[in-house]
């Protein structure tokens, strides 16, 4: 299916009102929208987070939107829940990431967008992934999606399905459920297989010697359970159920310490099941803030295994990932060794989505250490120094996350009611309810004047 495959794609202002906009918040994207508003000459209050005084002086008569960019959930909340109670007619576009939030604030308040940075950026990064063709890939079905192509004569919409062969599917199923992943993950393993490695050859050497199956199976389970053999079957099985009494010890001990440090320490990685560690055809996602988890919620909609990997045992939304059946191995991205381990030479793809621009790049250095096969996807945007250095790199594919955020808040800002960004070069598409698509182009962060804390950027997004 083809979109206005005659769009000449002309540098459109989004139109509204020459009044005044208030935007709060400190974030990279709170400066990009500021600094985008005050290009287009219109009047910016920005403040960092301003207490209920200020904030009411901001909203005078002459303001036509509020826009709330900050990281934090409950911040983000209090501030709308002021603002729609000080000004209620006032257009009012939020970033909160929790969804049953966002869902209650847009119900609370018919004025108010509320959206997610991550949920913009998933289908971008999730395309980037999976189809170099594509700039966007939306989930429709089960392993199902609509792909975005964007040329210069026009715009591509066409189905996309998860290709992947069965046999390879089941092969990368059976070795994610039996290939360790950790050290107490190989001593649970290797402990377990060593016993009842011992307990079938035992009973194999009873059977084969004449000795009824279930008596055998009796005697086999007292030589694992170092008690000894019941009765006599030759000097040689004696020496044997010796042997075999000796290294049922060690491979008890190593079975009993893999259990220990599978239930004491943080369940995010399962030896079997829907958390089992995928071995191939997966994409590995370096960062589980709020762009990492929706990136992962997408891919697994697609149909795609994911694996994430994130440096803080405590962070965030660890637990958000668990309940959600993503297994997350807690280590650095940047490691050779990990990524080594967690099999990027199998994997369709590396995501690096973290927070700090400088740390996705050093994630996606050590990648292409280790394969130049799957493709590398940098998130961009929080620092534009390193944006535009990275991008001189053959490093890998880079995505401004930053700017599609820019872009939705600003159209929503203006009235135009957008479904989809979509990036074009410098350019964002906005795929607007009506099935129009208005080209926007963002403005430099350093363009915004205000006397907010530069270069500040959070870990958990």
């Amino acid at each position: 299916m083809t979109v206005q495959p005659g769009l000449n794609w002309p540098d459109v202002d989004l139109p509204g009102s020459r009044g005044g906009f208030v935007v709060i918040g400190d974030t990279t994207t709170a400066r990009r929208v500021c600094a985008a508003l005050t290009e287009r000459g219109h009047v910016v209050t920005h403040l960092d987070q301003p207490g209920p005084t200020e904030l009411r002086a901001a909203l005078t008569e002459t303001v036509d939107g509020v826009a709330i960019l900050l990281h934090q959930d409950e911040i983000s909340l209090q501030y709308a829940m002021a603002v729609a109670h000080a000004a209620p007619s006032l257009r009012l576009v939020v970033e909160i990431f929790d969804a049953t939030v966002s869902a209650q604030l847009e119900t609370l308040l018919p004025n108010c967008l509320v959206t997610s940075p991550g949920r913009l950026a998933a289908p971008v990064l999730a395309a980037r992934c999976l189809d170099p063709t594509a700039v966007a890939i939306t989930h429709v079905g089960p392993r199902r999606g609509l792909a975005y192509d964007v040329k210069d004569d026009g715009l591509t919409v066409r189905e996309w399905r998860r290709s992947h062969p069965r046999l390879r599917a089941l092969r990368g199923w059976l070795a994610s459920q039996v290939m360790p992943h950790d050290a107490g993950s190989t001593l649970l393993t290797v402990g377990l297989l060593g016993m009842l490695s011992i307990l079938v050859l035992d009973w194999l050497w009873l059977t084969h010697g004449g000795v009824e199956g279930t008596t055998a199976f009796q005697e086999a389970v007292a030589v694992v359970a170092t008690v000894g053999p019941i009765s006599e079957h030759g000097e040689a099985y004696a020496v044997f159920a010796g042997v075999a009494m000796l290294l049922t010890l060690v491979f008890a001990g190593m079975f009993t310490a893999g259990l220990v440090d599978q239930l004491l320490g943080p369940r995010l990685v399962g030896l079997f099941g829907q958390r089992a560690l995928p071995r191939s055809g997966h994409v590995i996602v370096v960062g589980m803030g709020q762009v990492g988890l929706r990136l992962c919620r997408h891919l697994i909609a697609l149909g795609v295994p994911v694996l994430g990997v994130e440096r803080d045992a405590r962070g965030r939304y660890l637990g958000t990932a668990r309940n959600l059946g993503i297994p997350v191995v807690v280590g650095h991205g940047g490691d050779r060794l990990l990524l080594e381990r967690l099999r990027l030479d199998h994997a369709a793809a590396l995501a690096a989505v973290g927070s700090a621009d400088l740390d996705n790049v050093s994630v996606a250095v050590a990648a292409r250490g280790v394969t130049h096969q799957a493709p590398i996807v940098i998130r961009m945007g929080e620092q534009e120094s390193v944006s535009e250095s990275a991008s001189l790199l053959p490093l890998g594919v880079l995505c401004d996350v930053v700017e599609l955020s820019a872009a939705y808040v600003i159209a929503h800002l203006f009235g135009h009611t957008a479904a989809l960004a979509l990036p074009r070069g410098r350019d964002v598409l906005l795929e607007t309810a009506q099935g129009e698509y208005l080209s926007w182009r963002a403005a430099r962060r350093d363009a915004c004047t205000h006397g907010v804390r530069p270069g500040v950027h959070r870990r958990d997004a």
